[in-house]
């Protein structure tokens, strides 16, 4: 419980939670020493370091061991992205989160869209009812889990996203969310409404055009995700340096 409560008020600061993405348990346990105050899952940076594309095409057992591990040599509270749940019923989405929760898992990220080659938007009276009955289940079976739910009108670079965002929100909000997170969001004003939408607080993810911190802070957010960006970042610098053994022929560069 100790470790559920730190992640839920670690929402309500008046910084902003900057969470640390991770994608094995070395990258958790770098975190963790680098001060991050708690971490999650990026499920594109899982997936590719396990050799998948994202959309739950990683197994799930790999993610449950995954988290069985992390949960065991890292102790600041750790949360998950179950993409849609990785289940096409609402009992198979509720025994997926059970086995996170049972790992040590005190958090996880529930998203609106249907993973595939093609990211498919749920309609949202549909998610809206699935929503309603894993919350109505976590509650139910005792999980002290962080709901953390996706929308991705943003994601998808829909014309009619801030309008859209603001409309499910409302439907979240009411159907058991803890919190509401909204990647690709990026222009202040649009932050600024889906902030003032909703008393739930509100997640953003890095992007290119993404405010400073501070800014953030100022609009209200409360959660800052990372994506797979540092992944990205240490998977270009790791190419980089194999690349330039083999072009040196010799390993000198690895000691500058």
């Amino acid at each position: 419980m100790k470790s559920f409560n730190t992640f839920s008020q670690l929402h309500q600061n008046a910084n902003p939670l900057v969470l640390g993405n991770i994608w094995d348990v070395n990258s958790a346990q770098l975190f963790e020493q680098a001060g991050y105050k708690a971490i999650g899952t990026s499920s594109h940076a899982v997936a590719k370091s396990m050799g998948y594309e994202d959309g739950e095409n990683l197994p799930f057992e790999a993610l449950v061991q995954l988290a069985t591990r992390v949960t065991k040599v890292v102790n600041i509270p750790f949360t998950v992205d179950i993409e849609a749940g990785y289940s096409n019923t609402v009992n198979g989405i509720v025994e997926n989160i059970k086995k996170l929760h049972d790992a040590g898992v005190v958090g996880i990220n529930f998203e609106d869209t249907i993973p595939g080659a093609t990211r498919l938007l749920r309609p949202a009276e549909e998610f809206q009812k699935i929503l309603a009955s894993v919350a109505e289940s976590i509650s139910k079976n005792n999980l002290h889990l962080f709901l953390n739910v996706r929308t991705d009108g943003f994601l998808l670079g829909m014309s009619t996203a801030l309008a859209e965002t603001l409309a499910r929100i409302k439907s979240y909000q009411n159907s058991g969310a803890n919190g509401i997170f909204v990647p690709c969001i990026t222009a202040k004003d649009d932050i600024q409404e889906v902030v003032n939408a909703t008393h739930l607080p509100i997640n953003v993810m890095c992007m290119p055009q993404l405010p400073d911190f501070e800014t953030l802070r100022s609009l209200g957010v409360k959660r800052i995700s990372m994506g797979p960006f540092v992944q990205n970042l240490i998977n270009k610098k790791t190419e980089e340096a194999i690349t330039t053994i083999l072009k040196d022929n010799n390993f000198s560069s690895l000691f500058k």
